[in-house]
């Protein structure tokens, strides 16, 4: 009888990632951002390669359940790409990448562009909003900071 995998939160440069998780990230990102959303865009946008960009995900085993990436802009931390797997949805995935994510960022200020519906949700973990909402993609946003 095996043990069920645990799950875990793993963070790696871009060189780090070995491509069958790399493949599983950027499909995971697809299938929620751009096929389930419905917004047509080029999700591989060149930013995850930039040194200095952190990915950060739980994974349990081989299977990514929740996703997020920390992009270095120069003295602050810019979090995004934030997505949990549709059948992981509701287990607080988020929340613990979140959490984690502010340990690697540190005392360095976080900004983010949330979907406006989620901004209570960045605002309990230290998160205000930073400006006029706009619309990205079709989905409205609000830009967040965290000093």
């Amino acid at each position: 009888m095996h043990p069920e995998p645990r799950d875990e939160i793993r963070v790696a440069s871009f060189r780090d990632l070995d491509v069958t998780t790399l493949y599983a990230i950027l499909k995971l990102r697809v299938d929620v951002f751009v096929v389930e959303q419905e917004c047509p865009y080029p999700e591989i946008d060149g930013r995850d390669e930039e040194p200095g960009t952190r990915h950060v995900w739980l994974a349990r085993g081989d299977e990514i359940l929740a996703y997020l990436r920390i992009l270095d802009e120069g003295g602050t931390e810019r979090i995004g790409r934030v997505v949990t797997a549709p059948h992981a949805r509701k287990g607080g995935h988020a929340s613990r990448l979140i959490e984690h994510a502010l340990t690697v960022v540190g005392n360095r200020p976080a900004v983010l562009g949330a979907q406006a519906h989620l901004a209570g949700f960045y605002g309990r973990f230290g998160f205000v909003v930073a400006g006029d909402g706009y619309v990205e993609d079709g989905i409205p946003h609000v830009p967040m900071k965290r000093p």
